[in-house]
């Protein structure tokens, strides 16, 4: 495939995200620098490490969707996690190592899926087949030879009705006429007990481990099973598809995949920070620096053991992302600040912008309540002069309120909608006009009570 030139990269994020064009440009940079580094030399290639960025901005103004569709451009593995929910060792939480193998188990599925899918028609081709059989078991082919071997005129005719017969089969069942037919098939389910095992903060390996153990004690086996046509091939099309794919061959294909193109993103980095007043008090909390001193060894580069073997963090790429409300990302330690040289500030959003979100992406709220109400058989039609109104009223509850971004605009579409949306069934075939005067009318009782926005929207 033929890699995106930043430009084509920052075209390619606008159709989703609106504005934030430095934080645009820097992603696009660090995704054209992984296909640059591809091109050098191998002897300077592992010199080159990525370029980690912190996107620095309130919650809502499209921090995540950024990392989410460059990923989903360059088609990497990629895993979102909050880094609150890390402690370091010892304390209660997660072991920071656990992102890795969850970052592999997402690249192992993702590789799966796509020779799943290289082999679906193959796959069909034999199910369909083993349908037949299911449905018309066919003859022995010794019996088939001593028929053809006699003397007697007409002894072939057996064999040729049981090919005849199976294609008729194969007819009425790609026209659906077997579908509701019961048929009894194989199916293997995991024998004996599940045990759950609870596993130390810092020993999720081990649990694993144990897991597999299990696993290996208590084989999958096979038990008959009725069921119609339709759902017995869907099954043996899962069966047929499994036994075509080499999963060691998706697991090496997993794994440099993950080494060379995964991407990290570390939500809420803020919070691990101890801002400058609260160590100024004294009151910084220990946990917190444990925190960055376990991120650190990941992010530098180090060797991660996962069930599916070891995986170098050396080449992965981290985006940390964070409100830094109080604190700022010099309260980092050292250390993990220079493994993040590239920072990004997001813009905040104001009314224009909202209105550019409700009409211009290719997802935008207003295309997704078109498509839901049309499946009710309503045509819903937002005016412009209405859409204005969502957007006012969205900086204006923002600015009284907590700025959450455009978030706010999903939760006053929705209270502008939801009686629509409940009686839509009783609509069908009718057309529904947005207008500014529905808006006003819709969210009359928000406007007029401070305290009531504050809980509704």
């Amino acid at each position: 495939m033929q890699p995106l030139t930043p430009r084509e990269i920052v075209s390619e994020l606008d159709k989703f995200i609106i504005g934030q064009n430095d934080a645009k440009r820097m992603v696009a940079i660090a995704m054209r620098n992984r296909w640059r580094r591809q091109q050098v030399p191998p002897e300077l290639r592992d010199e080159i490490a990525p370029k980690n960025i912190i996107m620095i901005g309130t919650t809502g103004v499209g921090k995540t969707e950024i990392a989410r569709r460059l990923a989903r451009l360059s088609g990497s593995p990629f895993f979102k996690v909050e880094a609150s929910k890390f402690t370091e060792v010892g304390y209660v939480g997660r072991d920071v190592e656990s992102m890795i193998r969850d970052l592999m188990e997402i690249g192992v599925n993702m590789v799966r899926n796509e020779e799943l899918e290289k082999v679906q028609v193959k796959a069909e081709r034999h199910a369909e087949e083993r349908l037949l059989d299911l449905l018309y078991p066919t003859p022995p082919q010794s019996q088939g030879t001593v028929i053809a071997s006699g003397t007697q005129p007409g002894s072939a005719q057996p064999a040729e009705s049981s090919s005849s017969t199976r294609e008729k089969l194969r007819k009425l069942w790609r026209e659906g006429k077997m579908d509701d037919r019961i048929v009894e098939l194989e199916v293997s389910e995991q024998s004996g007990t599940q045990i759950g095992v609870m596993a130390m903060p810092g020993m999720e390996n081990m649990e694993m481990q144990v897991r597999d153990m299990m696993g290996q004690l208590f084989p999958k086996q096979s038990k008959p099973r009725k069921m119609n046509v339709r759902e017995a091939y869907e099954i043996l099309i899962q069966q047929e598809s499994e036994r075509l794919v080499d999963m060691d061959k998706v697991t090496e294909t997993a794994k440099e995949r993950v080494e060379q193109s995964g991407i990290v993103f570390l939500d809420e980095i803020d919070k691990v920070c101890s801002s400058t007043a609260s160590r100024g008090a004294g009151t910084a909390d220990v946990s917190r620096e444990g925190v960055q001193r376990d991120l650190l060894p990941i992010v530098e580069g180090s060797v991660v053991n996962t069930k599916y073997g070891m995986v170098n963090t050396d080449h992965i790429l981290f985006i940390a992302a964070g409100a830094f409300h109080l604190s700022k990302p010099s309260d980092l330690i050292p250390e993990l600040q220079g493994r993040f040289p590239l920072r990004v500030e997001l813009d905040s959003l104001n009314k224009e912008e909202f209105y550019r979100i409700l009409t211009e992406p290719q997802n935008a709220l207003t295309v997704q309540y078109r498509a839901l109400l049309a499946t009710e058989g309503v045509t819903l039609t937002f005016e412009d002069e209405a859409l204005q109104e969502v957007a006012a009223f969205a900086q204006k509850i923002n600015e009284e309120t907590e700025n959450i971004g455009a978030r706010r605009l999903y939760t006053i579409l929705e209270k502008i909608l939801s009686d629509l949306s409940f009686e839509a069934p009783d609509k069908s075939g009718q057309q529904v006009v947005v207008d500014q005067e529905y808006v006003t009318k819709h969210l009359e009782d928000v406007t007029k009570d401070r305290d009531l926005s504050r809980y509704i929207l």
